[in-house]
């Protein structure tokens, strides 16, 4: 006999212990590292990226502990005060732990990590409610794709989708083609759902994940140094950027 396929229930108390589970096992996890690593950074990420972060925890696997997101559960188990504070100076740390930030443990050298970081920038492609950092016009001609080089042009396949996003071609042996330009996005506008798919489309990226050092404490002296120069431009709407999983967002890989 089939198994029912009806909604089954589940006891909100079984979910309410599970997160706070979570919370605990994350705090916890914070301190101990607070306690194995010299230094911790406070960190910014603008345009946030999953596989980006991803690739910052692979290459710094062996030698640093990241945690990001939840930014509560972190700052407490910094603690907030000079009272609470789970290590001398931390608290300074944690009162700065606010809105897409995160924490990066390691024993590698200030210069090394800050040369590291200014280093680190992956181009990606824009999302809706992103401001256009420049305008892109498509000349008249063969729709082409600039994923490869050199560019190809769209498979015919393809040009119901480019009709859709508001392109006007037509088929010209085969290969859909503009009569006339077509401004996809102006620098400075906010891109619609359209465009930004648009622009995926034919291959333009708009935005740089990249991140950005606020602060460091040092386990030796209990000091913490805010870090100039290090400001994210962060291109990405509210409500746009993405957050770390549950089950990964304060784990390294």
């Amino acid at each position: 006999m089939p198994k029912s396929k009806r909604a089954k229930v589940v006891s909100l108390t079984k979910v309410a212990k599970k997160t706070r589970e979570q919370k605990n096992a994350l705090l916890q996890e914070v301190q101990e590292n607070a306690d194995k690593w010299q230094y911790c950074w406070l960190f910014e990420v603008g345009n946030m990226r999953n596989a980006h972060l991803k690739t910052v925890r692979r290459l710094w696997k062996d030698t640093a502990r990241i945690f990001f997101g939840r930014g509560a559960v972190m700052a407490k188990a910094l603690g907030t005060t000079p009272e609470q504070e789970h290590r001398p100076g931390l608290h300074k740390l944690a009162q700065q732990i606010k809105g897409q930030v995160g924490l990066f443990f390691t024993d590698s050298p200030p210069t090394e990590v800050l040369e590291w970081f200014a280093d680190f920038k992956q181009p990606d492609f824009a999302r809706t409610g992103n401001t256009a950092s420049r305008t892109v016009i498509l000349p008249a001609g063969p729709v082409m794709q600039q994923h490869s080089t050199p560019p190809e042009p769209f498979p015919h396949n393809e040009e119901p989708q480019l009709r859709k996003l508001g392109l006007r071609t037509r088929m010209e042996r085969g290969v859909p083609t503009l009569d006339v330009p077509h401004t996809v996005c102006e620098k400075g506008k906010t891109l619609t759902p359209e465009q930004a798919q648009l622009l995926k489309l034919v291959g333009i990226k708009m935005v740089t994940f990249k991140v950005g050092l606020r602060a460091r404490w040092e386990a030796a002296t209990g000091e913490v140094v805010q870090i100039e120069g290090q400001e994210i431009e962060v291109h990405e709407a509210g409500g746009e950027e993405e957050q770390e999983g549950e089950d990964e967002g304060h784990m390294s890989e």
